[in-house]
C-alpha cells in the first residue's frame, strides 16, 4: 500500500536528488534535500485538508485534481512562481531572468542580492500573517499551552495579527532596510521593503479571501444539492450520488486549487530564505509536493486522518521563524543550512509531541479498561 501510493515520490527523489548532486555538486544536494523536508512539513496540513475534501469528490475529479493539479502545483507554483518573483523584484523578463541563472550566475546572483530586501520584507510578511493569524485562534489541541493559551484570548481583538505585522514592517524598514546588503555594499532601502511588505500582506488578504470565498459556495452548492437530494427522496425519485457529486466537483476543484496555491506561498517564500538558487529551489519544492500529492492519496484511501495532532503547530511555529528569518536578513547573511534545519528541527519536535501523547492516551485508555 506504501510502495504502491508513494512509488512514484520516492523515484522522483532518488532522481531529483541524484541530479542535483551530478549537475550542482554535494552542496545542492543538501539544499534540494532541506527543501524537500521543508516543502513536505509546512504543507502536511494542506495534505490532511485536502484529503478532508478530496474525498468527497467522485472518482472522475479526484484524478483531475491528482493529474492537472500536480502540473499546476509542481510546475506553475514551484517553477514560475520563484521565476516569477525574481523578475518581478530584479525587474527583469522571466525568459531573461532564466538564462541569466543558466549562462550569467554571477550577474544573476547580483540580481537576486540587489533584490533580496524586497523578496524578504515580501516574504517575511506573507508568512508572519500565516503564523499570527494561526497562534491567535483558538484551538482543541495546544502543543506549547503556556503560550498558545493566552495568545488565543489575545487573538479576539479584532484586527491584531495585522497589526502585529505591521509594526514588524515598520521595526524592519527602520532598522534592517536602512543598511541593507546589496551587491554594491550597504544601502538604504527603507522604502522598498515598506512597499512589498505592504504587497507581502495584500497578497496574502487576497489569497484569504479567495479560498473563503470558494469555501462558502462549496457549502452552498453542498447544502443546495442536500436538499435536491431531500426533495428527491420525498418524491420516491432515484437519488445519483455520483451526479450530485459532479455537481459539486468544479467548486471542489476550484477551491482546493486556491487552497493549494496559498499553502504553496508560504514553501516558496519560505524557500527564499534558504537558498536563491531558483533551479535548486523548484527541485526541492517539487520533490516535496509530490509527498504531498502522495500522503493525500493515502489518507484519502485509507479513510482517515492522521492522528498527530502537534504536526500543524510544529509546521507553524517553522513558518513563524522563516517569517524572522527573512526580515532579518534583509540586512545580515544566515546559513542556509542553519535556516532549513531550525524548521526540521521544530517539525520533528512536534512529532514526537504527538507520538508522546498518543502513546499517553492509549496507557490511560488500557488502565481505564483495567
Amino acid at each position: 500500500m506504501v510502495l504502491k501510493t508513494f512509488g512514484w515520490s520516492f523515484a522522483i527523489t532518488a532522481l531529483g536528488l541524484a541530479f542535483a548532486a551530478w549537475q550542482w555538486g554535494w552542496e545542492a544536494f543538501g539544499v534540494v534535500l532541506i527543501l524537500s523536508i521543508l516543502e513536505i512539513s509546512l504543507s502536511f496540513d494542506n495534505a490532511v485538508v485536502n484529503a478532508g475534501i478530496l474525498k468527497k469528490m467522485n472518482a472522475f475529479w479526484q484524478k483531475i485534481f491528482l493529474t492537472i493539479g500536480i502540473l499546476i502545483a509542481v510546475f506553475g507554483m514551484r517553477l514560475v512562481f520563484p521565476v516569477a518573483i525574481v523578475a518581478i523584484s530584479a525587474k527583469v523578463g522571466p525568459i531573461e531572468a532564466i538564462e541569466l541563472a543558466l549562462d550569467q550566475p554571477e550577474q544573476y546572483e547580483a540580481l537576486v542580492t540587489d533584490a533580496h530586501p524586497a523578496i524578504a520584507a515580501f516574504g517575511g510578511m506573507f508568512l508572519l500573517m500565516i503564523f499570527l493569524d494561526f497562534i491567535f485562534e483558538e484551538r482543541e489541541h495546544k502543543w506549547l499551552a503556556w503560550l498558545e493559551r493566552p495568545l488565543a484570548k489575545l487573538g479576539k481583538v479584532d484586527m491584531l495579527s495585522v497589526c502585529i505585522a505591521l509594526i514588524a514592517l515598520l521595526v524592519s524598514a527602520m532598522t534592517f532596510a536602512v543598511h541593507a546588503h546589496t551587491s554594491t555594499g550597504a544601502q538604504d532601502k527603507s522604502a522598498t521593503v515598506l512597499l512589498a511588505g505592504v504587497a507581502g500582506l495584500i497578497t496574502y488578504l487576497i489569497v484569504g479571501g479567495l479560498s473563503s470565498y470558494f469555501e462558502d459556495k462549496l457549502e452552498e452548492e453542498e447544502e443546495r444539492e442536500h436538499e435536491e437530494e431531500e426533495k428527491a427522496k420525498a418524491a420516491g425519485k432515484p437519488v445519483s450520488a455520483v451526479g450530485l457529486a459532479g455537481k459539486a466537483a468544479f467548486f471542489l476543484f476550484l477551491y482546493l486549487e486556491v487552497l493549494d496555491a496559498s499553502f504553496s506561498f508560504d514553501g516558496v517564500i519560505g524557500a527564499f530564505a534558504i537558498t536563491n538558487h531558483i533551479f535548486w529551489m523548484a527541485l526541492g519544492l517539487g520533490i516535496g509536493a509530490m509527498y504531498v500529492r502522495s500522503l493525500t492519496v493515502y489518507l484519502v484511501r485509507q479513510g482517515t486522518l492522521d492522528d498527530y495532532v502537534y504536526l500543524e503547530h510544529g509546521a507553524h511555529y517553522a513558518i513563524g521563524a522563516l517569517a524572522v528569518i527573512l526580515l532579518v536578513t534583509i540586512q545580515y547573511e544566515i546559513s542556509e543550512i542553519i535556516t532549513g534545519l531550525i524548521g526540521v528541527v521544530l517539525i520533528a519536535a512536534s512529532f514526537w509531541s504527538s507520538v508522546r501523547r498518543n502513546k499517553r492516551l492509549e496507557l490511560e485508555g488500557s488502565t481505564a479498561e483495567a
